[in-house]
């Protein structure tokens, strides 16, 4: 996981061949002038997902790991609280790995949280486990999806 201001995304740069493309998208868009939805930066190889999601109390929100994508994750709107974990520490699964959505669900807790401003982003691997959507009213947030191979 890491986390950082948004000012230092070029920092992150060299860690995957796809990120450089994912910044500049970043550093070029107006989020404000884009719909909540899917936009394809390179296919299903690249894409973001903006949402507006209504915050949840830290024992609601449910810690996931994604197998095949790295996230980059920004509140645009709102404070944005994610719990995290490590996936090695991970044990009780409450819903097996969803290929199609590449998605697999905990019922273990967060060992830590991390409250991420506007202006600020995080990164989250697929060795990350990571509890979304932790806040208080409306989130407005991008997560810019990285195939890991």
């Amino acid at each position: 996981m890491i986390h950082d201001s948004r000012k230092n995304m070029q920092a992150i740069a060299s860690l995957h061949p796809l990120f450089a493309q994912a910044i500049a998208f970043v550093e070029k868009t107006d989020f404000t002038t884009l719909e909540d939805g899917r936009y394809e930066i390179e296919g299903d190889r690249l894409y973001v997902a903006i949402s507006t999601i209504t915050g949840k109390k830290q024992e609601e929100a449910v810690l996931e790991t994604h197998n095949r994508y790295i996230d980059i994750q920004f509140p645009l709107s709102g404070v944005e609280t994610i719990g995290w974990k490590a996936g090695s520490d991970l044990q009780t699964v409450t819903q097996p790995y969803a290929a199609d959505k590449d998605i697999t669900f905990f019922g273990d807790q967060p060992t830590t949280y991390t409250a991420i401003h506007p202006g600020e982003f995080a990164v989250y691997f697929p060795e990350d486990g990571h509890a979304p959507g932790i806040g208080q009213g409306t989130i407005r947030k991008v997560v810019i999806k990285v195939i890991t191979n």
